[in-house]
């Protein structure tokens, strides 16, 4: 009876926590379809007249295949270019000896502590003598930096737990270092990768502050800029507003649904070994 009763409030608490969750989503999802004075009267959760004309709307009046196009490329190149660096780095720190490594690690692993906006002033100035500022590619270098710093971390703690007997096989084989790396190491590493790849694409989807401050040019702002033409000062879209936001989300949640598998996997392996 104690074992079922705890079960019981176990799983009424975790169904409490869906459906705090997932609440918002449907109210967003609902209010999209839902005219100006509908969002305000009509507290229900099904429109009386679905309007999925707000979805082309907001495509097409916030300019949404521009922004979208961004916020694709930064995401690509920024979770591409953390894996590469981050992998080639984390690996060096497990199985590779060389001076000041554990110093290194540590400094590293302390730009942790450095919250993003602090960090924009340097940014700015060292984008601004590289002739980097308000490009595509100087908005990318920033988002890679700043993934790189937790990636190798878990990858580290990743490629510390894998069998040395592996990487001594391939050697005996004649494999190189790189080689090793790449086919051997890399590989195992799917689940560490995925959490990677989950978090930077994330972050880098959502980030919209940065853009603000290292790009003047709206065409090549991210979608959350886009986001922004619903909003003002006095009146706010609020339709059009959720249908944009709608639209902002379905691919995050397309990457995570394809790669959830290997998340929790991945987390654990991190944190199991510093």
């Amino acid at each position: 009876m104690n074992r079922i009763m705890t079960n019981t409030i176990v799983y009424f608490v975790l169904i409490l926590v869906v459906i705090t969750c997932l609440f918002p989503v449907a109210w967003m999802f609902s209010s999209s379809l839902k005219s100006q004075s509908e969002v305000f009267t009509n507290m229900s959760l099904v429109p009386e007249h679905a309007k999925w004309s707000n979805y082309i709307a907001a495509w097409t009046k916030a300019n949404f295949g521009t922004y979208f196009f961004n916020s694709i490329i930064y995401t690509v190149f920024g979770v591409l270019g953390v894996v590469f660096i981050a992998s080639l780095a984390a690996y060096a720190f497990a199985r590779l000896q060389f001076p000041l490594k554990n110093v290194l690690f540590l400094l590293l692993i302390s730009t942790l502590l450095i919250p993003l906006p602090g960090a924009f002033v340097p940014l700015y100035v060292l984008l601004q003598k590289l002739r980097l500022l308000d490009t595509r590619l100087g908005l990318i270098l920033c988002y890679i930096n700043g993934g790189l710093a937790f990636a190798i971390f878990l990858l580290r703690s990743f490629f510390q737990q894998l069998p040395k007997e592996l990487e001594e096989a391939a050697m005996m084989d004649g494999a190189s270092r790189f080689s090793i790396y790449w086919r051997i190491a890399m590989p195992l590493a799917r689940p560490a990768l995925a959490t990677i790849v989950i978090f930077n694409a994330l972050n880098i989807w959502n980030e919209f502050l940065l853009a603000l401050v290292m790009l003047q040019d709206k065409a090549k702002m991210p979608i959350q800029r886009g986001l922004m033409v619903f909003q003002g000062t006095h009146i706010t879209d609020y339709p059009l507003l959720m249908a944009g936001i709608t639209i902002a989300t379905v691919p995050v949640v397309a990457v995570y649904l394809l790669m959830q598998k290997h998340i929790i996997k991945g987390i654990t392996a991190g944190a199991l070994k510093g």
